[in-house]
C-alpha cells in the first residue's frame, strides 16, 4: 500500500510504501462498530444514580385507610408506581458499563480504520511536523495551507510545542501512535501521519 506524502502546500510530491497488514485491509464494518462501542462504553464513568423506594424522603405514614375508600390499597407514598416514588430496578454508580475486546481485536479494528482512511484519500503523510514556538497562530496557519479544517494528528513524538499549539483548536487533535484510538479517527475523518509515525503503527499492528 503506497500513501501519500504532502508538502506544505498540501500537493503529493511524493509516496511511502506501507504494510498492507496496517493500511491494506479490507474494511469490516461489524469489527469497527464493536472496538468503537466498547471504546466508547469504556470510557463511561457510571456516575448516574436513582433512588429505590427505601431511599425516598417521603412518609411512612399510610396514604388512606385500607378498606371503604373504593380505591386502590396503598401502603406508602414511596411506592414505584406513584409519582415522586422510588424505582423498582435502580441505575447505581458501581453498575460496570466495561465491553472486553481482545487486544489483537482491537488492533485490527485500528488497522482497519486506517485502509479505509487510506483508500479514501483521507490519510496524508508529511516528513515531520513540529512549530517553532507554541503558537496556536502558526500551527492553524500551516494546517490551512495544507487544506486541513478537521484533522487528527499522529507525530511519533509530540514536543512542547505542538502539543501547546494544538490545545487551543477545537477541530485539531494531536496525539503519537499508541495514543490513537477508534472513535477519534472515525470523528475526526482526515488524519495527518509522520513518517515515523507510520512506521510505529507497523511495529504495534
Amino acid at each position: 500500500m503506497d500513501l501519500a506524502v504532502i508538502n506544505e502546500q498540501g500537493q503529493q510530491v511524493a509516496s511511502v510504501a506501507a504494510s498492507d497488514e496496517t493500511f491494506g485491509r479490507d474494511y469490516n464494518e461489524a469489527l469497527v462498530h464493536q472496538v468503537v462501542t466498547a471504546f466508547q462504553a469504556n470510557a463511561r464513568g457510571g456516575n448516574r444514580a436513582q433512588l429505590t423506594r427505601a431511599e425516598v424522603t417521603a412518609s411512612t405514614h399510610k396514604p388512606w385507610r385500607q378498606k371503604g375508600t373504593g380505591r386502590a390499597r396503598s401502603g406508602r407514598t414511596s411506592s414505584p408506581i406513584w409519582r415522586g416514588g422510588g424505582v423498582t430496578f435502580p441505575n447505581k454508580p458501581n453498575e460496570n458499563f466495561a465491553h472486553k475486546v481482545n487486544r489483537k481485536m482491537y488492533r485490527a479494528g485500528l488497522a482497519t480504520i486506517l485502509s479505509q482512511l487510506a483508500r479514501e484519500g483521507k490519510l496524508k503523510v508529511v516528513e515531520s511536523l513540529g512549530v517553532d514556538s507554541p503558537k496556536t497562530k502558526l500551527l492553524a496557519s500551516r494546517l490551512k495551507s495544507m487544506g486541513f479544517g478537521k484533522v487528527m494528528i499522529i507525530a511519533d513524538a509530540v514536543d512542547d510545542n505542538l502539543w501547546l499549539s494544538s490545545r487551543n483548536l477545537r477541530d485539531v487533535y494531536v496525539v503519537e501512535p499508541h495514543q490513537a484510538d477508534p472513535w477519534s479517527l472515525v470523528k475526526f475523518g482526515n488524519v495527518l501521519i509522520t513518517k515515523a509515525a507510520v512506521k510505529q503503527f507497523e511495529e504495534m499492528v
